[in-house]
């Protein structure tokens, strides 16, 4: 049987609600910034929902030419951005590794939904006569981020796009750890990017009731954990990873963030928008990732959760931990950073291994913001890390992420160590 391959994250980028870059959105997570205030990509003034969490004070021909900006949705103008920022921090030498063995492996909800959004509206509008842009089809669908990607790196190896909603760049980041555990490859660019902060996707979330109305007062509208949540916020960015093969990054002499331990998956087969009520699917990928991982739960510090602030998913997922963890539970650091970010939907999984790789560095846990009024339906003995940072020991992280129609993905990083 062929050994597994160890990996390690050797570059990091994101672009997000509050930071254009890594060292910004991890700063304001300890400081507990809200990304959240009111929508400036278009007049929300009729939805119901009228604030987002949006990427700001982003001028896109500040990091891409205007002609090939042009030619790209928001959501690959992301990718693009923060991948840029992850491949100059791993300070990877194009000229020196096997370009056939380097991937890019990208996740996304929905893709190019502004795209669609603009065109469709523009050919509703006239008298149809069909004048749509020859970039339509390659600016909308979800793989072309991670074309452009690769096109740009002249990366040849495994390339495509993860879809399962919320869960996408998890996704992404599990299939390019088991590409390159298996030694399908040695680098792969990985993260994820959403850009549906806009009218289609503000109001489909809307119609289903997803979406806080707290419009009064934005900052405080992602509460998880708290006795009023009213539904999560819609964010948007992207997150990038460059995972490698151990032996291949030291050869190299890169930096090395992290080791990814583990990746589970599972499906609720419950309903498709709602959690399990009693987190079924939630405490399977957990136990899954902690079997992949080969580890115990007591080797886990801090869990990264889902935690949307949506108020059946909040309770579900706790109970789930409570079920894995058992007494070790009270142990934890549970903190949830889409109190900060709002939801990043297919980008969240990526943004969110990138604050759990960054709490491993620096041995500090970013709080669960806007809890006023804890929900006593949930065990108030468990560390929910409640609106302030905290500094603690922490050597091994798992981050939870769970999509529409029962997708659950769940990612095991730890402290990097030369031992096996």
């Amino acid at each position: 049987m062929t050994q597994l391959k160890r990996v390690v994250v050797t570059g990091l980028g994101a672009l997000t609600p509050i930071g254009n870059n890594v060292s910004e959105y991890w700063a304001n997570l300890l400081s507990g910034q809200s990304g959240a205030a009111p929508i400036t990509h278009f007049d929300a003034s009729n939805f119901k929902t009228r604030f987002a969490c949006e990427v700001k004070n982003f001028n896109v021909t500040d990091y891409i030419d205007r002609k090939e900006a042009r030619k790209q949705d928001p959501y690959t103008q992301y990718a693009v951005v923060a991948t840029s920022e992850a491949m100059r921090d791993s300070n990877i030498d194009l000229s020196a590794i096997d370009l056939d063995r380097a991937g890019v492996i990208w996740g996304s909800g929905i893709g190019g939904i502004k795209t669609f959004y603009d065109e469709v509206s523009a050919f509703a509008k006239g008298d149809g006569t069909p004048r749509f842009n020859p970039f339509f089809i390659p600016k909308m669908i979800s793989d072309i981020a991670a074309g452009i990607i690769s096109i740009k790196y002249g990366f040849r190896g495994p390339n495509f796009t993860t879809v399962s909603a919320c869960a996408s760049s998890s996704n992404a980041i599990i299939d390019s750890f088991n590409y390159i555990r298996l030694g399908k490859a040695d680098i792969i660019i990985t993260g994820g990017s959403e850009a549906s902060v806009n009218e289609a996707g503000l109001g489909g979330f809307n119609a289903i009731k997803a979406l806080s109305t707290r419009n009064e007062n934005p900052e405080k509208a992602s509460r998880p954990f708290d006795k009023d949540r009213d539904g999560f916020v819609l964010g948007e960015g992207a997150g990038t990873l460059i995972l490698e093969e151990y032996e291949h990054a030291v050869k190299r002499g890169a930096k090395i963030y992290a080791e990814v331990m583990g990746g589970g998956l599972s499906a609720d087969a419950h309903h498709i928008t709602a959690p399990h009520p009693e987190g079924l699917g939630a405490k399977k990928v957990m136990q899954n990732a902690l079997e992949d991982a080969h580890m115990k739960p007591e080797d886990i510090d801090y869990i990264n959760v889902h935690g949307t602030s949506t108020p059946l998913g909040d309770v579900s997922e706790v109970k789930a931990i409570k079920e894995v963890y058992e007494e070790h539970a009270y142990n934890l650091n549970i903190s949830s950073t889409k109190s900060m970010t709002g939801h990043l939907l297919g980008a969240a999984g990526a943004v969110e291994a990138i604050a759990s790789i960054l709490a491993l560095q620096k041995n500090m846990v970013p709080p669960t913001i806007n809890n006023e009024n804890f929900d006593d339906q949930l065990d108030a003995k468990l560390n929910f890390t409640l609106n302030k940072t905290e500094k603690r020991n922490v050597n091994a992280v798992m981050s939870n992420t769970f999509g529409f129609g029962g997708h659950n993905a769940s990612i095991i990083l730890k402290a990097f160590s030369n031992e096996c």
